[in-house]
C-alpha cells in the first residue's frame, strides 16, 4: 500500500520540478483550458492516493479517469467559452470540491494511524 502512495508522490514531485524548470510560454487564451485540466488532474492523483490508502486502487480506473476528468473539464471550458458562459467554473468547483474531501480523508488515516 505505501510503496504505491510514495511513487505516486514521487511521480508527482518530478513531474512538478519538471514542470517548473522547462521554459514553456502558453498564449493568455489557454490559461483557462490549463487550470482547469491541472485541477483534473490532481483530483484524480489525491483520489489514487485515497483509493491506494483504502486498499481500493486500480490503475486502469485512475489512468482512465485522469484523462477523462482532465479532457472533460477543458472540454466543458471550451463549450463555454463558445457560448460566452464561464462554464469551468462548474469543473473549477466540483473538482476543487473533490480535491479537498480527498486531501481530508488522507489526512485523517495519516493521522489516526500515527496516533493508534
Amino acid at each position: 500500500m505505501w510503496l504505491g502512495i510514495m511513487l505516486t508522490a514521487t511521480g508527482l514531485l518530478i513531474g512538478l520540478l519538471i514542470g517548473f524548470n522547462i521554459p514553456v510560454i502558453l498564449p493568455q487564451d489557454y490559461a483557462k483550458y490549463m487550470s482547469v485540466a491541472a485541477l483534473a488532474a490532481l483530483d484524480s492523483v489525491f483520489g489514487g492516493i485515497r483509493a491506494a490508502i483504502e486498499d481500493k486502487f486500480d490503475h486502469g480506473i485512475f489512468v482512465t479517469g485522469f484523462f477523462s476528468n482532465a479532457l472533460l473539464a477543458a472540454g466543458l471550458t471550451y463549450i463555454g467559452d463558445r457560448l460566452g458562459i464561464d462554464l469551468y467554473l462548474a469543473a473549477v468547483v466540483a473538482f476543487g470540491v473533490r480535491l479537498f474531501q480527498n486531501l481530508a480523508i488522507i489526512r485523517r488515516h495519516i493521522l489516526k494511524n500515527k496516533i493508534t
